[in-house]
């Protein structure tokens, strides 16, 4: 078997190189740059797409928190600029949901979910495991088409009457399953069910084509186990978007025909303005079910590309090789295990059984010890090494941080007993910002800096990238932490305005604090984006002397300073050796590609081992 996939993994994978040279003379810009095939054009695509929408989603964030830093004040500006969600100065209530709900929306799926996995899956898998291209660049291609006609639709429902969707970025019943019930329930909650369903078909198939691709086009000698952790966590990522995405597809589609069918999955005894509706037998708490099936895997599906991505830029910038290769391999696939049976611990309110909620607190613990093992192994590899700051190690380095001190919280969640006083505090809105969002968005930015170079054929600007992430480490501990404690004090989340508690007037100036750092935050978010605009045409240049500018081991370094389509002109290289043959040579150079043969010492001690 094993002979049959590298045989496979050897060949030029149903693309020759004489038609990847005869295929780049007829390119023309519609099928280059558009309706492209090329993993690494699809990749760039979701990141610039990616992009637009966190500059969105990150305003919304900075529109409400003004709302709640400064209640009683009147900004005529955000009028002029948003018209209506602005009413004599004031954020409407009925906008502020909206822009809660929509601002949640946003950073999940179309910054986080396609940022990391649509960018870095279609990018990196290729080029690391040496492949030509994905198994299919024709679905690839559809994938991105997918995810841009979601964004439309998305984007479209700002403009309708009611506005977008107000019911929270988890849509629960009845305020997503009747359209009289708010503003943001009519036709903004339908083309924000439209919209997820064409982002879950993209998503699955990515998904398919980045397991497919791993499966089977592994170039000759690059085992399972030489794969770098990077392929590893884009890998098991794309597994867990294939089992969990097609649940809340089932939920969303229960939820449509309650919506338009008059059936009743999720609706009973319900009263609107004092009338009574027909509906009857249905449960809310289905819908939970099924959106939390797909909502905590999709944590992880956030989360694991980051730290794969740590992986592999830690070990790089401290030039030795990554602690515990196999633990982190496991790690992962008991964080994949695990991420699905865990996500009842989001409903330990609704009314279950003590008892069930005691297994799903002992499971959310046990989630705990692989990720505790990746921490220590990411700890273990910085020690003693030679550590190079870079843009992309600090905010690797940043995000161990961010998710040790989210993480941790995460326990106190976990714990049914402790949630019953935390549920729905802003002590939620602390954990999961710092460990989901603004560690996933660190893992993102390294993964941006460093692969820069092979993404555009020049690097960033290394000043504005210390800046950029010394604004928003600050800023993120600035914004998030002071929140624990409104949240162990009992202040809600999702709430307009706390001038009518007088038990809340005390965090006023609190609430003004964390609002200043989000505004700070998101003017740093916007001189990356200018620092990235500006590298791509101004940036100094990589050149062919210089194909490997941070030493790594990994195969994309081996290519161009632009790869073309195909990846490699030649043949593809074969693999001899792990990801990370770190400081092994004394006398030489502190790393060894894996395209490198084994010396003869090595071949030596590799016979001993068997």
């Amino acid at each position: 078997m094993e002979q049959t996939i590298e045989k496979i993994a050897t060949a030029d994978h149903g693309h020759g190189i004489g038609h990847h040279e005869e295929h780049h003379h007829v390119e023309t810009f519609i099928n280059k740059y558009i309706f492209s095939q090329d993993h690494k054009m699809i990749a760039r695509q979701f990141l610039f797409t990616g992009m637009i929408w966190a500059i969105i989603g990150g305003l919304f964030s900075v529109l409400f928190r003004v709302q709640l830093g400064w209640p009683d004040a009147t900004f005529p500006a955000l009028e002029q600029l948003f018209g209506n969600w602005f009413t004599d100065g004031k954020l409407d209530p009925n906008a502020y949901y909206m822009l809660v709900t929509m601002h949640g929306t946003i950073m999940v799926f179309f910054v986080l979910t396609a940022g990391l996995s649509g960018t870095f899956a279609n990018f990196l898998i290729p080029l690391q495991i040496g492949a030509r291209d994905m198994a299919s660049g024709f679905i690839n291609m559809l994938s991105y088409w997918f995810f841009f006609a979601s964004s439309v639709v998305m984007f479209s429902s700002f403009f309708v009457s009611g506005g977008a969707a107000s019911g929270g970025w988890t849509i629960y019943p009845p305020l997503s399953a009747l359209p009289q019930a708010s503003s943001g329930s009519g036709a903004g909650m339908t083309l924000w069910l439209i919209s997820m369903t064409l982002f879950i078909g993209s998503t699955l198939m990515g998904g398919l084509n980045y397991v497919s691709t791993v499966l089977n086009l592994r170039t000759k000698g690059m085992d399972l186990f030489r794969m770098p952790l990077t392929v590893w966590a884009l890998f098991f990522t794309a597994i867990i978007g294939i089992l969990s995405f097609p649940v809340l597809v089932s939920g969303v589609v229960l939820l449509v025909f309650d919506r338009t069918l008059g059936t009743s999955f999720y609706l009973s005894d319900i009263y609107i303005a004092g009338k009574a509706l027909s509906n009857s037998g249905g449960s809310p708490i289905l819908f939970q079910h099924l959106f939390w099936f797909l909502g905590h895997p999709e944590v992880y599906i956030v989360i694991l590309p980051a730290m794969g991505m740590v992986s592999e830029i830690l070990a790089t910038n401290s030039r030795k090789p990554i602690f515990g290769y196999k633990a982190m391999v496991f790690s992962i696939l008991g964080i994949t295990i695990l991420g699905f049976i865990v996500w009842a611990h989001h409903m330990f309110m609704s009314g279950m059984n003590p008892f069930i909620g005691s297994v799903f607190t002992l499971f959310t613990l046990l989630i705990a010890i692989p990720s505790a093992v990746k921490v220590f192994n990411w700890l273990t590899t910085l020690w003693r090494g030679n550590i190079r700051l870079n843009s992309a190690s600090l905010f690797s380095i940043g995000f161990v941080s961010v998710f040790i001190s989210g993480g941790v919280t995460g326990i106190w969640l976990g714990n049914a007993i402790i949630d019953v006083q935390l549920h729905d505090t802003y002590f939620v809105v602390a954990h999961f910002h710092i460990v989901m969002g603004i560690a996933a968005f660190f893992g993102m930015f390294a993964g941006v800096y460093h692969w820069f170079p092979k993404m555009f054929g020049r690097f960033m600007n290394e000043t504005l990238g210390y800046v950029h992430f010394f604004v928003s480490f600050i800023g993120s501990y600035i914004i998030f932490w002071p929140m624990h404690y409104l949240g162990m004090s009992g202040v809600p989340r999702r709430y307009y305005s706390f001038k009518e508690f007088q038990a809340f007037s005390q965090y006023d100036d609190l609430n003004k604090i964390i609002s200043m750092g989000a505004i700070m935050v998101f003017i740093a978010q916007l001189l990356f984006v200018a620092n990235f605009v500006y590298s791509i045409y101004r940036g100094r240049k990589m050149t062919k002397d210089n194909l490997n500018p941070w030493q790594s081991n990994t195969l994309e370094w081996t290519t161009d300073v632009e790869p073309g389509h195909g990846n490699w002109k030649g043949a593809i290289p074969t693999v001899y050796r792990w990801a990370y043959d770190y400081s092994k040579n004394p006398t030489g150079p502190d790393f060894t590609p894996q395209n490198v043969p084994l010396t003869e010492e090595e071949l030596a001690n590799e016979s001993k081992k068997h």
